[in-house]
């Protein structure tokens, strides 16, 4: 699922990355890849800013406003109405 085009929030700085692959691990819907010992950004937009990948980055190397972005917006008026 893509969702709103280039108004991800997600930051990803790859001279940071250890290529620890955790980001790859816990992303929902595929945002990363590891490939050459460094993860990389697969598509931005697909990125639900929960926050999952930033939280498990050791290295700093991603930043995300979690909780800000369309998805939560859908989360939202799924559980209050909307």
């Amino acid at each position: 699922m893509k969702y709103l085009r280039n108004v991800s929030t997600l930051k990803y700085n790859s001279g940071l990355c250890t290529g620890c692959g955790r980001c790859v691990e816990v992303c929902p819907h595929g945002v990363f890849s590891l490939t050459q010992e460094r993860a990389e950004l697969m598509d931005r937009d697909r990125c639900m800013e929960c926050g999952a990948c930033a939280r498990n980055c050791a290295a700093g190397a991603i930043i995300v406003d979690a909780g800000v972005g369309c998805a939560q917006a859908i989360i939202r008026s799924v559980i209050y109405g909307g």
